[in-house]
């Protein structure tokens, strides 16, 4: 049921003098776009006139094709805390359709609520929990990005160390002044790295959710005079940043995960998920981790996970069960990055896991020690496989994966592995600072 009618919007509007109404969409790569319009176009918004062109935007369409229109979700209207109170400017997340009024195959939003309403044809409903963390860095006098931090405060320091509190005690007001429901923020392992994180909702919400959360930490940030980067691994030597994903599924109002009869809480639809997840998973990493940079973050000694495990017991794992049991029954992931476009991330975490429940695929037995502690007979006793260590190896395992290949669509699936290809071959091309530490004074 909708929070909003089309005459909510307006009155809205009106009454809270906004003047500027920003219509957001994500792009293929998880990048926030939009159109920005003021009131008096706002009818015409909300009848689904606004048209834009597409061919500026990379991977969407060619020239010859490039009109689409915006069909704004009167449920996310928000108005931006940050912005002046007189003159004030919203937003409303937009859904892609071309003008013969279908959906464009190419949005990322509207890939995920395909999969949401596949998985509701079932009975099921996915809900997500994300745990985003981020790094505060200092900007140069031009204000440019940097790496720079004065700070080195650890895990769960607090003030005078952690040089950040301030900023992300800020942050967490303009969340929850935009309806967030914040359960917890803390300084993370890295020096200058942070974390917040937001009360679960079902998939579409949480990856909407996500992309604001993005906004407005940067937003925030920048009043400080620090840039906030959501990069995977910004610095060498130190923990890079994730967003663990945790995922239970509602079937007619109770979690399906849990089980109080079974030895370790979980239902057979939850082993199920699991198994689902385990044998996609070398594929998944295409979308969950994106980046070059992204695998060198998965990387021994950084506490990420670098084999395809789980584990009720240990913290470590690529795939974790926190020790809440009952309607808390939950599925942690912990391999994604906050370089991942929302949308498509939860829409192959989604139909991976409901593979496995659909064709009851069971996991092996958890492993309850490090993989790192074992020797490589051990290992591959007992069948442990590895994520992919970069990404060229990860876009090779998405396009043999033929269900994501289904899910995320011909044109987004072909567009991205081109897309993805020709970042890994120039990054190949490029001579890096160790190369020249390394080798131009001893060749």
């Amino acid at each position: 049921m909708s929070k909003y009618t089309k005459q909510d919007i307006i009155r809205m509007v009106e009454e809270e003098d906004v003047e500027f109404i920003r219509l957001q969409f994500t792009d293929m790569y998880g990048t926030l776009k939009n159109l920005a319009i003021t009131r008096s176009q706002l009818e015409k918004a909300l009848d689904n006139r606004c048209i834009f062109d597409a061919s500026s935007i990379e991977g969407f369409v060619r020239i010859e094709a490039s009109d689409m229109y915006l069909y704004p979700d009167l449920d996310t209207f928000v108005i931006f805390p940050w912005r002046p109170q007189q003159g004030k400017v919203a937003r409303i997340i937009c859904d892609i359709y071309r003008p013969d009024k279908t959906p464009f195959e190419g949005d990322p939003r509207y890939i995920l609520k395909r999969t949401v309403a596949e998985a509701e044809k079932l009975g099921y409903r996915l809900d997500v929990g994300p745990e985003c963390e981020f790094f505060l860095f200092h900007t140069d006098e031009e204000g440019r990005p940097t790496t720079v931090s004065h700070e080195r405060a650890g895990f769960f320091d607090l003030g005078p160390i952690d040089l950040g509190e301030n900023a992300r005690r800020d942050m967490v007001l303009t969340l929850e002044e935009m309806g967030f429901e914040i359960e917890s923020s803390h300084h993370e392992v890295a020096p200058a790295q942070h974390r917040i994180d937001f009360r679960y909702d079902e998939a579409l919400a949480t990856a909407d959710n996500i992309m604001t959360f993005k906004l407005a930490v940067r937003t925030i940030a920048r009043r400080f005079g620090l840039f906030a980067s959501f990069m995977p691994k910004p610095k060498y030597g130190y923990n890079g940043s994730g967003m663990h994903i945790n995922m239970s599924v509602v079937k007619d109002g109770k979690n399906i995960f849990a089980d109080p009869a079974d030895k370790r809480g979980l239902s057979r639809e939850a082993y199920y998920f699991i198994g689902g997840l385990m044998k996609h998973m070398r594929a998944m990493t295409a979308v969950t981790n994106p980046l070059v940079n992204s695998y060198k973050r998965l990387v021994p000694g950084f506490e990420a996970p670098i084999h395809i495990t789980w584990s009720e017991s240990h913290r470590r794992p690529l795939i974790r069960i926190p020790v809440e049991r009952g309607e808390s029954t939950r599925i942690e992931l912990r391999c994604p990055d906050p370089a991942a476009n929302p949308y498509l991330a939860l829409a192959v975490c989604l139909s991976a896991g409901l593979d496995g429940i659909k064709n009851q695929i069971l996991p092996p037995e958890p492993v309850g020690t490090s993989v790192m502690e074992m020797s490589i007979e051990e290992q591959r006793a007992l069948k442990i496989q590895t994520l992919p260590a970069t990404l060229n190896e990860a876009v090779d395992e998405l396009e043999k994966d033929s269900l994501l290949c289904e899910v995320l669509g011909e044109h987004i699936s072909r567009k991205y592995v081109e897309e993805k290809r020709a970042e890994w071959e120039d990054y190949c091309k490029q001579v890096t600072d160790w190369e020249i530490d390394n080798y131009l004074y001893r060749i």
